[in-house]
């Protein structure tokens, strides 16, 4: 069993994916626009039609994760709330890389540093409003 996040920015899922695959070196696996779907399989809640240029799914990998993604309603107010995507890197260096990608345009949280359970650990929140810990070092 795998537990996949799905992560809906609401109308912008392309600048996102385009994000990850630069700071994060993520790989676009699959990448569908509501105008790829057949007539009438694509409607939202109520009948109401996305925007034919917007991601209905994209599946990421990042590292051995598989991260999916869409706009979702493409309203442009995406929410993330009460989560956060752990990422655990190689080493303190790949830690500080992958923390101050994720930091540009963002929000730190916690500053990445040494902590009692791990040789580095940060948290930020992107500038999409993704949380992230990233860590290294760690126990677990």
């Amino acid at each position: 069993m795998q537990i996949q996040p799905y992560l809906f920015f609401d109308g912008r899922c392309e600048e996102a994916v385009s994000f990850y695959r630069d700071s994060l070196g993520a790989e676009v696996v699959m990448l569908l626009r509501y105008s790829d779907a057949p007539p009438g399989e694509a409607d939202c809640p109520g009948g109401t039609q996305p925007p034919a240029d917007k991601v209905m799914h994209a599946a990421l990998r990042i590292g051995q994760t598989q991260v999916m993604a869409s706009d979702g309603f493409a309203t442009g107010h995406p929410e993330f709330k009460g989560v956060s995507l752990s990422l655990t890197a190689d080493d303190d260096a790949h830690a500080r890389r992958l923390f101050d990608a994720l930091a540009a345009g963002g929000q730190v949280q916690q500053p990445l540093g040494p902590s009692f359970f791990a040789s580095s650990f940060g948290m930020v929140t992107d500038r999409f409003g993704v949380a992230w810990m990233v860590i290294a070092g760690g126990q677990g």
